[in-house]
């Protein structure tokens, strides 16, 4: 065993800032966790990364309010539950659900990554094994927001990502929908019924509405009228918060409905199953509690006859994380997935590598140690925001 012997916060900003649109992938915040043999694993979570480095690098106020690198200097990589609950504890006071987890996420993501390859083995191996022998991800097709373009150039733009998510292999695809008051609930349903024809039967498809709605009827409306498109599940429906409406919406809608993607920790999970009664939580891995928290958010959506399906809209870390949390959860019948080929980012693209192939809408298992990713070094060091 080697212990862990530095930690590194590094806040990376993208050349092409986003602060008028929705995309995630424009910047990062990357943890690196270094142990006494030189071996460096990396996580990363999806919260500005300014502020996540201020975070972690706080100096200790009390037991409750401690420094990160207090607890982890030291300690054995492979423990990553129980640190897990260290850091919890040690930042319980300025972090609990919020900030705080999205830090502990990244950190929980890099001894992941860090443990195996220490033992030699993938990081899902590290979360008890593989629970199916092949992958199944789903393609995000997001045009962006309209900025002044017509619904039918948002159109022709979601219709090139279909066909160059087709084309790369994909059989499972998510549109994006967020074009508010572009259009009509009616014209709306229109839309999404194109949407279905352009890509044909036999090809999975949900819809991300972009919490679109105030009040479930009107989601119900939309929902009970494109019932006929084969829809997996609707994301986004209503505001975040409203477990009541999407209570109402669940019991109703003739699609399963998605919700959580803004979660974090089982507790707040826990409510979204039994109060929100979705049938399927998207939190993202690396804002709600990182692989140790998504395995027991998966043991109890499969308590709750329920699915996860998280959030994963990042770079290429967070694509890898997504491959190993799907290897060893059971009731994950997808996960997201942004394409470099079919979403222009830089960082999604050249951040880490290598990228696997998608052939016949599947994967293969991941087989290198750790997340099985290596960091691009230059493009961390010409982009990093603590540094320029």
């Amino acid at each position: 065993m080697s212990k862990i012997a530095a930690i590194e916060v590094i806040p990376i900003i993208g050349p092409t800032p986003a602060a008028d649109d929705l995309d995630g992938t424009t910047d990062t915040v990357i943890v690196r966790l270094t142990d006494e043999a030189g071996r460096t694993g990396i996580g990363e979570t999806d919260a500005p990364p300014h502020v996540v480095k201020a975070f972690l690098e706080m100096p200790t106020a009390h037991l409750w309010s401690r420094n990160a690198a207090e607890i982890l200097i030291g300690a054995d990589p492979l423990e990553a539950s129980g640190l897990w609950q260290k850091l919890y504890e040690g930042t319980f006071w300025p972090g609990r659900r919020g900030l705080g987890i999205h830090a502990i996420s990244a950190i929980d993501i890099a001894l992941y990554d860090l443990a195996g390859k220490q033992h030699g083995v993938p990081a899902y191996k590290l979360m008890g094994g593989a629970r199916r022998d092949k992958l199944r991800p789903y393609c995000t097709i997001f045009p962006g927001l309209a900025h002044g373009r017509s619904i039918e150039e948002l159109m022709t733009e979601i219709g090139r990502q279909f066909d160059a998510a087709l084309e790369s292999g994909f059989r499972a695809v998510k549109m994006e929908v967020l074009f508010y008051d572009l259009v009509t609930d009616r014209e709306l349903v229109s839309l999404i019924k194109r949407g279905r024809k352009m890509l044909g039967d036999g090809i999975l498809m949900a819809v991300d509405f972009g919490y679109r709605w105030q009040n479930w009827h009107d989601a119900l409306y939309v929902l009970h009228r494109v019932e006929d498109c084969d829809i997996f599940f609707a994301e986004a429906t209503l505001q975040h918060d409203d477990l009541e409406g999407h209570a109402r919406l669940a019991e109703r809608s003739p699609i399963r409905i998605g919700g959580a993607e803004a979660a974090a920790t089982r507790w707040e999970i826990h409510e979204w199953l039994t109060r929100g009664k979705v049938g399927i939580v998207q939190p993202n891995i690396g804002r709600g509690g990182g692989l140790t928290e998504i395995r027991r958010i998966a043991d109890l959506c499969e308590l709750h006859g329920a699915e996860v399906v998280p959030h994963g809209w990042k770079t290429g870390i967070t694509s890898a994380v997504g491959r190993h949390f799907q290897a060893a959860c059971g009731p994950a019948p997808v996960f997201e997935y942004v394409s470099p080929k079919v979403f222009d980012s830089l960082l999604r693209r050249e951040l880490v590598s290598p990228e696997p192939a998608v052939v016949d809408g599947f994967m293969a298992l991941p087989d290198r140690p750790g997340l099985g990713i290596d960091l691009n070094e230059e493009l961390v060091e010409r982009l990093r925001a603590d540094r320029r």
